[in-house]
């Protein structure tokens, strides 16, 4: 009996170190990892799918400016909130939603909308002018689209692709392979101040552009398109490889 009583007075304060002690693989209590689909956080949410596109703060990245307020009054909340969760065909804005193949749940997508509308989303944003349709209302004639790109795109884009103005080249076939109609005319109504490309209203001094006219020259833009963007390359002779 003396001996089992040694034993059981050597193991209970070994017991109590223990339970003070982190067991090699048992975790420490909290911070513990959240589980994806409870991520809330607009910074955290934005950061990680839509900035590197969009921008740190929705401008200056390579797709168009969310930070806009142009934008933001020209597109309506059901249809952004589609385009997040949905992707935008012909561009290389994918799908978030996990019914798209992505990561996002509904909730997460409404937290992304609600935050940039109340972050990017200012009233009266075009001064009382009311600005051609988020979408073409019928097809655009591309004929009439190249004219109007001579007087409202050529003085900053150039003439051509071999070309470009002083604001570099939007005929290059890798760059509109990368886009679609509806980039183009969003572009084109609500303009990218963070750089420097004006509205529907200052493409041509005195003369905004009609919904026809923005219709047109996307249309002559899309015609543009190559089918195999991207080639010839500089340099390569035919049937090399680059």
């Amino acid at each position: 009996m003396r001996r089992i009583a040694m034993h059981v007075c050597v193991l209970v304060p070994f017991a109590v170190a223990m339970a003070g002690c982190n067991l090699p693989g048992r975790p420490e209590p909290g911070p513990e990892v959240r589980r994806p689909e409870t991520e809330m956080s607009f910074d955290n949410l934005y950061g990680a799918n839509c900035a590197g596109c969009h921008g740190a703060n929705g401008q200056g990245g390579a797709a168009i400016a969310l930070e806009n307020p142009e934008y933001q009054a020209l597109i309506e909340d059901a249809t952004l909130r589609d385009v997040i969760a949905k992707g935008e065909k012909g561009t290389l804005m994918p799908g978030f939603s996990v019914q798209a193949g992505g990561e996002l749940v509904d909730a997460q997508i409404d937290a992304l909308v609600k935050e940039m509308r109340a972050r990017w989303r200012k009233p009266n944003a075009f001064g009382g002018d009311v600005p051609p349709p988020y979408k073409a209302t019928h097809a655009g004639d591309a004929g009439k689209g190249q004219q109007v790109y001579a007087a409202a795109c050529a003085s900053c884009h150039g003439e051509s692709a071999q070309k470009p103005g002083k604001d570099g080249s939007i005929l290059d076939g890798s760059l509109l392979a990368l886009i679609n109609e509806q980039t183009v005319r969003s572009i084109v109504i609500a303009g990218r101040p963070d750089i420097g490309q004006p509205d529907w209203r200052n493409h041509i001094q005195g003369h905004p552009l009609s919904d026809d006219e923005i219709t047109n020259v996307t249309a002559w833009l899309m015609a543009q398109k190559p089918a195999r963007p991207g080639q010839p390359y500089p340099g390569a002779t035919a049937g090399s490889r680059p």
